[in-house]
């Protein structure tokens, strides 16, 4: 096993969160990439773990918490961990040790660029980025929404837990008189949440004048802040994915079913 900085030989596995096997991710657009290229610039971080074959099997983002989602300050910030886990392509890598790997990594770094402590998201459930893997490498609890958790990990006496930011406002209903109003929250930095973008620009411009499509870029912080929403896909004011990648069938039918909600 070997902990390594992302290189430009590994970028192009890297933006598709190394799922390069999956027809979906042909989807996803370049919006990782560019995500990337900006936040880079305002201090994220990437590291990856390599299996023998040197494999990139696992990776591991993070940010000054003053660039992520939370609200804090001194922290360094995970905005994701994966350690692959599906059985096409290099099969399931989990349970070797790679997940602690990467974390120790990144909090070594995290030490050694000043930070007092270190955050992450984690949810309840165990099929995604679960709080337990963090509580069980000392990590607490400092906030949670719904199924979300922030955790928090100080490094210093006078470190300070950060709090997480809370949607504000949400699209209005009948913002385009008439016609269906389809808003999605981007970041770009999940590729998964980028093909839902992509399946409901495209779902959209199945209606033509009767739907109107709408980016909100949440990669820009003070756009987020505004809204406290992110990788969420809205159809006028109802939330109607924030999480797995829905179908585009499925998207086209939700559209359609509000559609037929307006009186014409």
């Amino acid at each position: 096993m070997k902990i390594v900085d992302l290189t430009k030989d590994y970028e192009d596995i890297y933006f598709v969160c190394l799922e390069d096997w999956s027809a979906d991710m042909k989807e996803a657009g370049c919006h990782k990439e560019t995500w990337y290229n900006c936040m880079r610039d305002k201090g994220l971080r990437v590291k990856l773990a390599l299996d023998d074959d040197d494999r990139a099997v696992g990776m591991i983002e993070t940010l000054p918490v003053e660039a992520s989602i939370a609200d804090g300050q001194d922290l360094r910030y995970i905005n994701c961990i994966w350690v692959h886990g599906h059985r096409q392509g290099i099969g399931d890598q989990r349970k070797h040790g790679y997940g602690k790997a990467l974390l120790a990594a990144a909090e070594a770094d995290a030490k050694a660029l000043g930070a007092k402590g270190m955050a992450a998201h984690g949810i309840t459930m165990p099929f995604w980025i679960p709080a337990s893997f963090y509580r069980k490498q000392g990590y607490r609890t400092v906030d949670k929404s719904g199924m979300m958790r922030l955790l928090f990990k100080p490094f210093t006496p006078d470190a300070q837990p950060p709090r997480m930011i809370r949607q504000t406002k949400r699209p209005g209903r009948n913002a385009n008189p008439g016609k269906v109003t389809v808003t999605y929250f981007l970041t770009g930095s999940c590729p998964a949440c980028n093909i839902t973008y992509e399946r409901a620009k495209r779902a959209a411009a199945e209606f033509g004048d009767r739907a109107v499509f709408q980016t909100v870029d949440t990669s820009d912080r003070e756009t987020y802040l505004a809204w406290g929403a992110q990788n969420e896909l809205f159809i006028e004011d109802q939330c109607v994915s924030n999480g797995p990648p829905l179908t585009y069938e499925k998207i086209k039918k939700l559209i359609g079913k509000h559609l037929r909600k307006i009186r014409v």
